[in-house]
């Protein structure tokens, strides 16, 4: 089975702001090792697939916070994280 790069993209970023504490550009641009600017875009892509999100603002500057994944919209969570390392294999070979 063979995915799209740039769909494989957007469902690692949802597992990553699903799984890891505290998501934030930084700290996904360190799991990644992706440029801020397509840790952003992707970030912004994905409603258009159905997947919400919400920024937890947590600090007094403006960007201070965290992602938090709100709904999994059309995607079943346990499908995605079953194929995760498909989708990595994807990216990063």
């Amino acid at each position: 089975m063979e995915l799209n790069p740039v769909f494989a993209r957007r469902l690692y970023l949802a597992l990553l702001v699903n799984k890891i504490e505290r998501p934030n550009v930084p700290k996904l641009i360190e799991c990644t090792g992706w440029p801020r600017r397509t840790i952003q875009d992707v970030l912004k892509a994905l409603p258009g697939i159905g997947i919400e999100l919400t920024f937890i603002q947590d600090g007094k500057r403006h960007n201070d916070g965290y992602y938090q994944l709100c709904d999994w919209g059309p995607f079943d969570q346990d499908w995605v994280s079953d194929r995760q390392a498909l989708i990595e294999n994807t990216l990063f070979t």
